[in-house]
């Protein structure tokens, strides 16, 4: 077991390392709750703004067109017959019945290297499989990781794994420390980023079996691993990467999106009771503001999954067009930090370890996939 994992001491060097290139985006045109109505414009908007990169939109050929209009000079498109519904219940299934499907379409543009990235914000589960099943795991990696950035008054917070994998191993457990502290260091310029575990307890080495064999496992790294985190302490911002199961990790972000929802509900109730409050608002605005930029999501632009063959952001099925802009710059950074080879080289397996195991995905990780 330390044979195998002293090799997540290589840590990557300094802040991130943009080399400034253009880079080839394929955006899933049709995915998501609002399709192309919001992914077109937001898919376009990041082109117009960053003219060297060039954005493949994938999807109906007629439709997108229509929505785009005259097309910017680095902007083209791929046409797909087919969709992946959100309401899809087997996305594995509905890939092998759906071959010319949007996001199997613009996957396979990274895996023929006519692309570098894929953007989509349609089925999670379909992403992840699309993914895993065309593009690959990177060598020495196990499982891939879905992570998500939650953003406090300290700066962005990398949580993982949200959705891909509900039953990690401590093993498991140890590349995502790997792989998050790669993204938070290499996309988010965090320097030595804190990595923990979330557990039950913040002692170090409590909570079940598996987080107990994980901090072992961790320990022996030169990760700055700084032991446990429970739930409550995740807005304080006490570890810059916080590792996690699917299960734990799902249930987190949503009770966060919820939790902030109705935070803001109860103000827009308390605010609209009275005159006074009316002119309470008014006082409040500017800090209520404030308040509500630490919440918006939007800004995080969607999920990387880490440690497939590829940049893969998956955004939220609700996503409008500006957080799609958002998931369009989010994959342009990993390409141009060169996240995905960084992840290659600090789990890359030593000779005799075993051939890397490409293209295979568990149903169970499929059918949990939010």
């Amino acid at each position: 077991m330390v044979a195998a994992f002293d090799r997540l001491s290589a840590s990557p060097a300094g802040t991130p390392a943009d080399d400034g290139r253009g880079v080839t985006i394929a955006v899933d045109a049709m995915g998501g709750d609002h399709g192309p109505a919001e992914v077109v414009p937001g898919a376009l908007d990041h082109a117009r703004s960053h003219p060297h990169d060039r954005v493949i939109l994938v999807g109906d050929e007629p439709t997108v067109h229509r929505l785009a209009g005259d097309l910017p000079s680095n902007v083209s498109i791929v046409h797909a017959s087919e969709v992946v519904g959100m309401d899809e219940h087997e996305p594995a299934l509905a890939l092998r019945e759906k071959k010319d499907s949007s996001i199997l379409v613009a996957t396979d543009l990274v895996r023929r290297h006519e692309a570098e990235a894929v953007v989509t914000a349609g089925h999670t589960g379909a992403g992840m499989a699309a993914a895993v099943l065309r593009l690959g795991r990177l060598p020495g990696v196990d499982r891939p990781a879905l992570a998500v950035q939650l953003v406090t008054d300290a700066g962005h917070l990398v949580l993982l794994d949200i959705g891909a994998n509900p039953d990690s191993s401590p093993e498991n457990l140890a590349q995502y420390a790997r792989m998050g502290a790669i993204f938070s260091e290499r996309v988010l310029g965090v320097a030595s980023p804190r990595v923990a575990l979330l557990s039950i307890g913040e002692e170090k080495g409590k909570g079940d079996l598996r987080i107990q064999q994980a901090t072992e496992l961790l320990d022996l790294t030169d990760l700055n691993f700084v032991g446990n985190v429970e739930g409550k302490d995740l807005t304080k911002h006490q570890a810059d990467v916080v590792v996690t199961d699917a299960v734990a990790g799902n249930v987190v972000i949503k009770f966060f999106e919820g939790l902030s929802g109705y935070i803001f509900d109860l103000f827009r109730a308390e605010f609209s009771r009275s005159l006074r409050g009316r002119i309470a608002y008014l006082l409040l605005r500017p800090g209520l503001g404030r308040i509500r930029e630490v919440f918006d999501y939007e800004r995080v632009g969607g999920s990387p999954l880490l440690g497939v063959r590829g940049t893969v952001i998956i955004t939220h099925g609700r996503a409008r067009r500006r957080m799609i802009g958002y998931g369009l710059a989010v994959a342009a950074t990993m390409v141009r930090t060169r996240v995905p080879d960084l992840i290659a080289e600090a789990l890359r397996p030593t000779a005799g370890a075993g051939a890397a195991r490409d293209g295979t995905l568990t149903p169970d990780a499929v059918e949990s996939a939010p």
